[in-house]
C-alpha cells in the first residue's frame, strides 16, 4: 500500500511535467505504444506516490526518489524549477533525456538530502542507486562525445559545499572546464567518484585518493588533469582506480602495495614513468592491471600473487628483460598485451599454460628464437594473436582443423616466413590478417585465396616476394574486405582487381605490367588507390576521374 501524498510535493511534480515537452523522439529504446514513467502522473490519479517513477518514505510519505530514465522529457531545467522544491529527494535519475543543453542549476545544492549524485552528458544530473550498472555502461563512452551539459563556478564548489551527505558524484561527460575543487577531498561520506572527460584542468587535489570510504574513482579522460599519486593507508577501501588519459605523472608509490582491496587498476596513457614497484604484486584482488602508455621501465616485478588477474595492459613503455615465467601461472588470464616494450629472448613455451587466454600481443619487441606455432595452437579461446616485429622465426605446419578456431586476427609481419603458413586454411572468422615484411616467394596460392573469404576486412601482404596469384578469377574474391596491401613485392601481369567492397588498394613498387583494367570502375566505395612504381601503360579509365568525391 502506497503511502499518503504530499499536496505541495505533487503540485511540484505536476509543475516539473508541465515544464517540458513529452516527446517521444528524444525517447531511446521505446516502441510504438511506449510509455513514459511521467505518462501516469495525473491531477485525476491524486496520490503521487504511486506515480512511475516516484518514491516515497513509507513513514513520512514525502518524495524521496525520483527514477526518470527515458521519460521522453524534451526542455531546460532553471534554478526556479519546481524540481528543487523536492527538499526530502535523497535520489535523482533523470538519464536519457533531452534537457537542450542545460547547465546544471546552483539550485541542486538545496537538495541536501541527497546521497546519491550521477550526471552524464546525455541528459542532466542523474542520481541513481543503481549506480554500478550504469557505470560501467558508461566506461565505453566515446571520449569524444560532445557533451551536452556544462557545470560552471561557481556551482561546482557550491554543489560539493552543500551536498555534505553525498556518497555517489557522477557527472561523467559534463563540461567542467575547472580545476577540481579542492573542498571534495573533504567529502568524507563519498565512496563513489566519477568524472570521465569532463575537460577537467590544472592540479588533482592529493587528498581525493585518500578519501576515507572511497571505493570507486574514475577520473579518466581529463587531458589537463595533472598530478602525482600520493602514498596510499592501509586503511583505504579503493577498489577501482582510473585515471587514464589524464596529465599525471611521477612514479607509482610504493604504498600502492596497502589497497589491499583494488580489483581494477587503470593507468593508461599518462606520463609515470620508472621501476613499477614490487609491492604491486601484493595487490591479490587485482582482476585488472592496465599501464599502457607511459613512460615505465626496467624488468617487471614478480606477479605471482595475483591470482585473480584477467587482463594484463603493459604495451607502450620501456620495459626489458626477458618476458617473466611467473606470468604463465596467471591462468585467468584472457588478455596478455606486452606489445612496443624492449623485451628480450624467447617466448616462455609454459604460455600453452594460459588456457583462457582471448588475446596475446607480443609485437614491437626483442624477442627471439625459433617457435614453433604448435606451442601456441592450445590455445583453442586465442580471437587475437599478434607477435610481429621481433626477431622470431616461426615455423608452423600445423594441419589440425582445431587448431585456433575462433581467431579473428593474426599479425604475423616480419616474422621470417617463407610460405604462407598452412594452419591459415583452417580460419574461417579471419577479419584482420598481415603477413607483410616476411620472405614468401612466389604465387599466393588459391587455397590462400579461400581463407575466411566471407570474413576478411584487412589483409596486408606487403614486403614480400610475391610474384602473382594463382586463380582464374579476374577479381579476388575476399566480399567483405575494406583494405588491401600488396605493395612492394615482384608481382608481374595485368593489375590484379581487388574485391568491389574495398575502400583501400595499394599495390605500388611492383612489376605490373599492361592496362589499367576497366573493372576498376566497378570500385565505387575506393578512397584510396596507390598503382605508383609499376610498369602499367596505356590510357588512364576516364572512371576515376569521376570518383572524385571519394577516391
Amino acid at each position: 500500500m502506497h503511502p499518503l501524498c504530499h499536496a505541495d510535493e505533487r503540485s511540484a511534480l505536476l509543475q516539473f511535467k508541465e515544464s517540458f515537452i513529452i516527446n517521444n523522439s528524444t525517447c531511446r529504446f521505446f516502441d510504438d505504444d511506449y510509455l513514459p514513467p511521467v505518462a501516469s502522473w495525473t491531477l485525476e490519479n491524486s496520490s503521487c506516490c504511486s506515480w512511475d517513477g516516484v518514491d516515497c518514505d513509507k513513514k513520512s510519505g514525502h518524495v524521496i526518489g525520483l527514477e526518470l530514465i527515458n521519460s521522453c522529457l524534451y526542455g531546460s531545467i532553471n534554478s526556479s524549477s519546481s524540481l528543487f522544491q523536492l527538499v526530502h529527494l535523497q535520489l535523482l535519475d533523470l538519464s536519457y533525456n533531452n534537457f537542450h543543453f542545460s547547465q546544471i542549476p546552483s539550485s541542486i545544492g538545496n537538495l541536501a538530502k541527497l546521497k546519491v549524485a550521477f550526471g552524464t552528458g546525455e541528459s542532466t544530473l542523474l542520481l541513481a542507486s543503481k549506480f554500478l550498472r550504469i557505470f560501467l555502461g558508461m566506461l565505453s563512452f566515446d571520449p569524444s562525445s560532445k557533451r551536452l551539459l556544462e557545470l560552471k563556478m561557481p556551482h561546482f564548489e557550491s554543489l560539493v559545499q552543500n551536498l555534505t551527505n553525498l556518497e555517489v558524484l557522477f557527472l561523467s561527460l559534463v563540461n567542467i572546464p575547472y580545476p577540481v575543487p579542492s573542498l571534495l577531498a573533504n567529502m568524507s561520506s563519498l565512496s563513489f567518484l566519477v568524472l570521465t572527460s569532463c575537460g577537467l584542468l590544472g592540479e588533482l587535489p592529493t587528498n581525493i585518493f585518500q578519501l576515507p570510504n572511497a571505493e570507486i574513482l574514475y577520473l579518466a579522460r581529463n587531458p589537463g588533469l595533472t598530478g602525482n599519486l600520493p602514498d596510499f593507508n592501509r586503511t583505504s577501501h579503493l577498489k577501482y582506480l582510473s585515471v587514464i588519459g589524464t596529465g599525471m605523472s611521477g612514479e607509482i608509490p610504493a604504498s600502492i602495495g596497502n589497497l589491499g582491496s583494488l580489483e581494477l587498476l587503470f593507468l593508461e596513457f599518462n606520463n609515470f614513468s620508472g621501476l613499477v614497484p614490487p609491492s604491486i604484486g601484493n595487490l591479490s584482488k587485482l582482476t585488472v592491471m592496465a599501464l599502457s602508455g607511459n613512460s615505465f621501465r626496467g624488468n617487471l616485478p614478480s606477479f605471482a600473487n595475483l591470482n585473480h588477474l584477467a587482463y594484463l595492459d603493459l604495451g607502450s613503455n620501456g620495459f626489458a628483460g626477458p618476458i617473466p615465467f611467473n606470468l604463465m601461472n596467471l591462468t585467468r588470464l584472457t588478455s596478455l598485451k606486452l606489445e612496443s616494450n624492449k623485451f628480450q629472448g624467447p617466448i616462455p613455451s609454459s604460455i600453452s599454460r594460459l588456457k583462457n587466454l582471448l588475446n596475446l600481443d607480443l609485437s614491437f619487441n626483442n624477442l627471439s628464437g625459433t617457435m614453433e606455432l604448435d606451442s601456441l595452437h592450445v590455445l583453442k579461446n586465442l580471437t587475437t594473436l599478434s607477435l610481429s616485429f621481433n626477431k622470431l622465426s616461426l615455423l608452423g605446419k600445423i594441419n589440425s582443423s582445431g587448431s585456433f578456431p575462433n581467431l579473428t586476427s593474426l599479425s604475423l609481419a616480419s616474422c621470417n616466413l617463407s610460405e604462407f603458413p598452412q594452419y591459415l586454411q583452417n580460419l574461417e572468422k579471419l577479419i584482420y590478417l598481415d603477413l607483410s615484411f616476411n620472405n614468401i616467394h612466389g604465387f599466393v596460392p588459391q587455397w590462400f585465396l579461400e581463407t575466411s573469404k566471407e570474413t576478411l576486412l584487412i589483409l596486408d601482404l606487403s614486403h614480400n616476394f610475391l610474384t602473382g596469384f594463382d586463380q582464374s578469377s579476374l577479381v579476388l574474391p575476399w566480399s567483405r574486405l575494406l583494405t588491401l596491401k600488396i605493395d612492394s613485392n615482384r608481382i608481374q601481369g595485368l593489375l590484379p582487381v581487388p574485391p568491389f567492397s574495398t575502400v583501400s588498394y595499394i599495390i605500388s613498387n611492383n612489376s605490373l605490367t599492361g592496362e589499367i583494367p576497366p573493372l576498376i570502375c566497378n570500385q565505387t566505395l575506393l578512397q584510396v588507390l596507390d598503382l605508383s612504381k609499376n610498369n602499367l601503360s596505356g590510357q588512364i579509365p576516364e572512371c576515376l576521374g569521376n570518383m572524385s568525391n571519394s577516391l
